[in-house]
C-alpha cells in the first residue's frame, strides 16, 4: 500500500511540476532562478505549488513582473519557494550519494546523511541566494552577493534542514527497520513529506528574516 501511496504522489507532484515548466516557456520569470525554484517545489509540495505559481508567481506577457499586491503572508511563502529549492536540491543529491557510497560516519548511516545533506542544502541554498542578489547588483562585486546571500538565507536554510531532519529520524527509528533505497519511490515519498516539513519550519525564519528587512520579497 505504502509504494502505491508513494506512485500516486510522486506522479502528482511530478504532473504538477511539469504544467509549470511548460507554462514558465511563455511566462517567463523576471529573476531567473524561479523558473527553477518553482519546478523544484512542486515535485514535493504538488498541486499547494502549482496554485501557488498562477496565484502569486506566474509573470503575464506584456509585463516585465507581476504586478498582484501580495500580502505579508504570500510575500513569505515565495521568499520560503526560493529557500526551500536550494534545500530540497541538495538532499535530493545528497540522500542517493551517501546510500551508493555506504558512507558511515562514528558508524551512524543517519548521522551521515544529516552531515552530507546539510552541507549540500545550504550551499546549493546559499546559491540560490546568490543567484537571486547578483544580477541585480553586480557592480557591488562577487563578494558582496555572497556575503549578502550568507546573511538573507543562512538562517532559513538551517530551519528548513531542522524540519527535514525531524523526519528522517522518524524514517529512520520509527518507520522502518531498514531504510528504503534510493531505487524505492518509498524513498523519494519519505523525501517529499521531509520537504513539506522543512518548509514550514523555514517559513516561520523567512517571516522573521523579511520583518526585520534582511530579505526581501522574490
Amino acid at each position: 500500500m505504502i509504494e502505491i501511496i508513494a506512485w500516486v504522489a510522486l506522479s502528482i507532484g511530478l504532473l504538477c511540476a511539469l504544467i509549470i515548466i511548460a507554462d514558465l516557456f511563455g511566462h517567463p520569470q523576471q529573476m531567473a532562478i524561479m523558473n527553477v525554484v518553482w519546478p523544484l517545489n512542486a515535485w514535493f509540495f504538488g498541486p499547494i505549488t502549482l496554485w501557488a505559481y498562477f496565484k502569486l508567481g506566474r509573470v503575464h506577457k506584456g509585463e516585465q513582473h507581476h504586478t498582484k499586491q501580495q500580502s505579508p503572508a504570500a510575500q513569505v511563502f515565495v521568499s520560503t519557494t526560493h529557500c526551500a529549492a536550494g534545500c530540497s536540491f541538495g538532499d535530493a543529491i545528497g540522500g542517493p550519494l551517501v546510500m551508493a557510497s555506504g558512507l558511515a560516519i562514528a558508524g551512524s548511516v543517519l548521522f551521515t546523511h544529516y552531515i552530507v545533506e546539510f552541507i549540500l542544502a545550504f550551499l546549493f541554498g546559499i546559491l540560490f541566494q546568490f543567484a537571486a542578489i547578483y544580477p541585480m547588483h553586480k557592480d557591488k562585486g562577487i563578494g558582496h552577493a555572497l556575503k549578502s546571500a550568507l546573511k538573507a538565507d543562512a538562517i532559513a536554510l538551517i530551519a528548513f534542514e531542522v524540519g527535514m531532519f525531524a523526519w528522517m529520524a522518524v524514517s529512520h527509528f520509527l518507520l522502518f527497520a531498514t531504510l528504503p533505497e534510493p531505487t524505492s519511490p518509498v524513498y523519494w515519498f519519505m523525501m517529499q513529506i521531509a520537504m513539506i516539513l522543512g518548509f514550514f519550519t523555514s517559513y516561520p525564519a523567512n517571516w522573521w528574516l523579511m520583518k526585520k528587512g534582511v530579505k526581501h520579497e522574490m
